[in-house]
């Protein structure tokens, strides 16, 4: 007997696949967005879904299953991870004193997921929370090349900052949940 999930998915059309085509919510049908705005935007929707998707119908003490030691990486701290980064991008742009930090300390995203059914739904409030504010803060710039913040950087960076750090962690959220009960794909 071994503690390794057997692999496994739900999609039937494409085995490699998460879901099949049909009950894909992701947009992946058809011609893609017109205009960079609203590509970007598609794009980021994309992966806030993958990573929710990789993570339903699991309990909360699955969503804080780690990965192999010494990492401390879990479903539940990388939503809890992206909450707090969804903050610092705001922090970058907002005048003033930055938010504090979510959860504390460097590493306390992931350090503090632990598997409560009040951790879990916290994470996902803050999270949705998180992304809410930094998008409304985003879509005040029509033009994609104004300058931001301190570092002066454009909000189309911000952007596609945003959609780099889902889309790395989308990737391990993949191998966190295979991990969890072998479920696969896309």
């Amino acid at each position: 007997m071994n503690d390794v999930p057997e692999r496994w998915t739900q999609a039937s059309v494409y085995p490699d696949m998460w879901a099949d085509p049909g009950e894909d919510p992701r947009d992946n049908e058809g011609p893609g967005p017109d205009g960079e705005l609203e590509t970007l935007r598609s794009v980021l929707r994309d992966f806030r879904l993958t990573l929710e998707m990789k993570c339903q119908g699991l309990d909360p003490e699955q969503l804080a299953l780690r990965s192999v030691p010494p990492s401390t990486m879990s479903l539940l701290g990388l939503v809890r991870h992206l909450a707090e980064v969804e903050r610092d991008w705001r922090n970058w742009v907002v005048p003033g004193e930055p938010e504090a930090r979510l959860y504390g300390a460097r590493d306390a995203d992931f350090d503090g997921a632990e598997g409560s059914r009040a951790l879990v739904d916290g994470a996902f409030a803050d999270l949705a929370r998180e992304q809410a504010a930094t998008d409304a803060v985003l879509e005040g710039f029509s033009d994609l090349g104004t300058r931001v913040g301190e570092d002066r950087n454009s909000v189309r960076e911000l952007w596609i900052h945003r959609i780099e750090e889902y889309a790395r962690h989308c990737g391990h959220a993949d191998l966190l949940r295979e991990r969890v009960d072998g479920r696969v794909g896309q």
